[in-house]
This record gives structure tokens, C-alpha cells and sequence, in this order.
């Protein structure tokens, strides 16, 4: 598809998102009109008449486009999968009703209620997810025909080039007629053609063939340390010709990371994370952390008070048995817990190391002499985890999370893949807390833990917290 068919059909596109919002902003009036407490029908059709209110709604009209074209909405979505696309969608609606709403408190719009907002919301949501869910098949079946085709380029002939190539072509529906390869000729180019796989330049040529051919877009696969200069050379090519670049951003070919475009003061960067990014997901933990905590700490305050007086009257020493404990990434923290120990349990550790029943550089045993009689109970019932819902407060730890270790712990570590577990805020329960905990190996244990962080979701907090319940009724590997 040439440039001009390409805008023209771009143009359509913001064309009916555009109406798709004014059909939702009547839908949602038309609906609150014949509900009860909404504005009537006579009312509304008033309002649209004024001069004063057509430029109000024009001005409107021309922000949501401008939400949508922030929010991505009409970037090329042909390799992005469909939860991405639909995502940004509820992004920007969801932006587009928030500007309504600030509209409508600030300009006095008495139409704009919250039951309005809400409809809107919902009817945009409806709209757009369906359209987006209908045109994507209609597109995969043009470009399966051979229209709106892209055409692209890739650099490099090593392995990952040829599974991306690969790939590709076995997808139809995402509308790329490969080009060909672009490499110098070295020790294994030979088997590189016997893939089949057409070898049109070397990159001496590159610009030649850029100049003389359709490239619509170019995929890097060059090695970074021994093909910086190429890869230089040719990015800087099709920025001058306005050709999309496509990097591959497992450059360092990690295993567990993933890679998202970054931007700081005009520069891009490429960030690798491992785990759960975005605002949206450690806000939503956050603030269940915060209310679950907050509910917990006032349900439970007789029980606090009835363990403190128990402590106090059982046994020498302080109610609450505070320790270092590393945090997110590495950050130290003081944990508190009830004490279940004699005051100077520390300080006996050292004489009963060699009695330790579990591997890895953590210390258990079963029939530990520092415990107290009330402590066992405390323990068995992990009741003496409790205050750590202070931590969780504090934002020290979350509800659900790797269990925080102690300073001395940490430095017994000798494999670094474990310690990616610290990457996150540590919790009260976990899945090993849930899994059996002292019977588990320690690796097993640290496998678990970061199962959990690659895994993670809310749903999967709730489940491990449903579980944490039924384990602690158990007592299930409690010591």
C-alpha cells in the first residue's frame, strides 16, 4: 500500500472513532434521559442547538482525538497481540471520559452526571472493543489477498533472523512480504543460503538498495559488540529515508527479562525487567495491601492485645521481636513480629548451627530450645506474624510476596539467579508459605518464589491468601 492510501485510510479510521464517540455520547444521553433522575430528552436536544455548546462539544471532539493519538491508538498494531490493542483502548477511553467529567465540573455541564459517565464508558467500551474485534479479520483477509502489504528488510543472517523471518511468513494475516536478507559474506553464510532465504545486499550496498527498492520497514538482528558500526550505519539510513527500524531487544539474549521502550529528556532507551511492570498493577496490590492490612489491624486488635499480655506475663523479655530484613532490592528494613523466643536467641544461634534440618544458608529446626511455650502456640497458628501487617502499612511489605530474610540469610546466598527474588516488595505468605514451607528445599523454595514473580496477578494474591488461611487452620509446615 502506497503512503497516500495508507493516510487515506488512516483518515477513515479517526473518522470513525470520531463518530463512534458522538454515537456513544448519545446513546449514554439518550439512556439517562429515560432513567430515573436523568435529564429529559426535550432538554437535551435544547442544549445542542446553542452556538456556544457546538463549540464546546468541536472542542471536545478535537481532545478525544488527541487522547486517542497519545494513547497509541493509531500506531501500527500488525505484530502486537490483541489484548494490547485493546488495552490501549480502554486507556483512552477511559481518558476521554475523565475529560468529560472535569468538563462537566468545571464548565457546569448539568447534563454530565455520574450515572452519564458511566454509561459513556460503557457504551465506548462496547463499541470500540467490538469494531477493533471485527476490523481484524477484515484486514487479515485483505492482506492474506495481498493488499495493504508492508514491505520488509531484515539485517543479519544469524539464527534469531531466521526464526523472526520464519515467523512472519507463517502469518499471512499480518501483511509482510519479506524483502530478502542483508549481510556480509562470513564463515557460515553458506548455510544460510540453503534456507532458502534471499540474500539481496551486503551492507556496503544497503544504502544502493534503499534507494533503488520498497522498504517499508527494516528488522535488525546484528550482533551488538562485533556489528555496532553496521548497525549504526543502517539505522541512520532509514531514519533518512523515513523507514520504520524494528531492533531486537533481547540483544543481550536474556532468558527471563522482557524489554519496553523508554524516554528521558529526548533520549530513548530500551529498559529490560523481569516480573510485572506498569502503574496500573502495583497500584492495584498497593491499595489492596493498604485496605486489607488497615481492616485486618482493627479486626484483630483484641487479639493483639490478648498475645501482648501473654508475652509479657510468660516470659522475660520485650512483646515485640524486631530484626533487619532485606526488602526491595536489597533495601534493609525492620520487620516486627510477636517475640516467640528468648530475649537472647541471637545470640545462641551460632551453638546450634550444626543442628540446622533444612538446606541452603537458612536456620530451622524443629525442636528449637529458644522458642517459648507461648511461642510454640504463636508459631504453630502464626499468629506471631501478625504485626508485620505494620510493615505492610509502611509499604516495607506487602500482603503477598517472597517471605523477607534476614540480613544473615542474604549473605549465605550463592547463586545470583536467587536473588532476583529480592526484586520485589517481600510479604506476610507466600507460595511456599502455603506449600508445605520447613519440609520444602531451599532451592525449591527460591524456584517458587520466582515462579510467583512470573507469574504473577491479583487473582493469584487472592488465591495464595484464600490458601494462607486454610494452611495456618492446618498449621501446615509450621515449626
Amino acid at each position: 500500500m502506497n503512503e497516500a492510501k495508507r493516510r487515506f485510510m488512516l483518515g477513515g479510521i479517526k473518522l470513525f472513532d470520531i463518530s463512534q464517540l458522538i454515537l456513544s455520547f448519545g446513546l449514554a444521553t439518550i439512556l439517562v434521559a429515560y432513567s430515573q433522575g436523568g435529564v429529559s430528552l426535550e432538554q437535551f436536544l435544547s442544549i445542542r442547538v446553542k452556538l456556544s455548546n457546538c463549540v464546546v462539544f468541536a472542542s471536545i471532539l478535537l481532545a478525544w482525538h488527541i487522547i486517542f493519538s497519545m494513547c497509541g491508538v493509531y500506531e501500527s498494531k500488525r505484530l502486537a497481540a490483541r489484548r494490547v490493542e485493546i488495552i490501549e483502548l480502554l486507556k483512552a477511553i477511559t481518558l476521554a471520559t475523565a475529560l468529560l467529567a472535569f468538563l462537566a465540573e468545571f464548565i457546569r455541564i448539568t447534563m454530565i452526571t455520574s450515572r452519564f459517565l458511566v454509561s459513556f464508558w460503557l457504551i465506548s467500551c462496547l463499541l470500540f472493543v467490538t469494531s477493533r474485534l471485527v476490523f481484524r479479520p477484515l484486514l487479515a483477509a485483505l492482506r492474506k489477498r495481498g493488499r495493504n502489504l508492508r514491505h520488509m528488510l531484515i539485517l543479519g543472517t544469524n539464527s534469531r533472523a531466521i526464526d523472526f523471518a520464519k515467523k512472519i511468513l507463517e502469518k499471512p494475516e499480518l501483511g509482510y512480504r519479506l524483502v530478502g536478507f542483508v549481510d556480509d559474506d562470513w564463515q557460515r553464510i553458506a548455510d544460510f543460503r540453503q534456507t532458502g532465504f534471499p540474500l539481496v545486499s551486503n551492507y556496503a550496498g544497503l544504502a544502493e538498495f534503499l534507494r533503488r527498492n520498497v522498504v517499508d520497514e527494516v528488522a535488525m538482528y546484528l550482533p551488538l559488540r562485533s556489528f555496532y558500526k553496521n548497525s549504526f550505519e543502517a539505522a541512520a539510513l532509514c531514519e533518512q529515508h523515513g523507514i520504520i527500524t524494528r531492533f531486537d531487544g533481547d540483544i543481550f539474549g536474556l532468558k527471563k527479562s522482557r524489554s519496553i521502550p523508554d524516554e528521558f529528556e529526548g533520549d530513548h532507551h530500551v529498559a529490560t525487567y523481569t516480573g510485572v511492570r506498569g502503574w496500573w498493577p502495583s497500584v492495584a496490590k498497593r491499595i489492596l495491601d493498604i485496605a486489607f492490612s488497615f481492616i485486618l489491624l482493627l479486626l484483630l486488635a483484641p487479639v493483639f492485645v490478648i498475645v501482648a499480655l501473654l508475652i509479657k506475663f510468660s516470659s522475660d523479655g520485650p512483646i515485640f521481636f524486631r530484626q533487619e530484613r532485606m526488602g526491595v532490592n536489597k533495601r534493609r528494613f525492620p520487620i516486627v513480629k510477636f517475640r516467640t523466643m528468648v530475649p537472647n536467641a541471637e545470640k545462641m544461634l551460632a551453638d546450634l548451627q550444626e543442628q540446622n534440618e533444612v538446606s541452603g544458608p537458612v536456620f530451622k529446626i524443629k525442636k528449637d530450645p529458644r522458642i517459648t511455650p507461648i511461642g510454640r502456640v504463636l508459631r504453630r497458628t502464626s499468629i506471631d506474624e501478625l504485626p508485620q501487617l505494620f510493615n505492610v502499612l509502611k509499604g516495607d511489605m506487602s500482603l503477598v510476596g517472597p517471605r523477607p530474610l534476614p540480613v544473615r540469610d542474604y549473605e549465605g546466598f550463592n547463586e545470583d539467579w536467587q536473588r532476583r527474588r529480592f526484586s520485589v516488595r517481600p510479604g506476610i505468605t507466600c507460595v511456599w508459605q502455603v506449600s508445605g514451607r520447613s519440609s520444602i528445599p531451599f532451592e525449591q523454595w527460591m524456584r517458587m518464589d520466582l515462579q510467583y514473580m512470573d507469574e504473577w496477578s491479583l487473582w493469584l494474591d487472592m488465591k495464595i491468601l484464600a490458601q494462607t488461611v486454610s494452611a495456618v487452620l492446618k498449621g501446615s509446615g509450621a515449626a
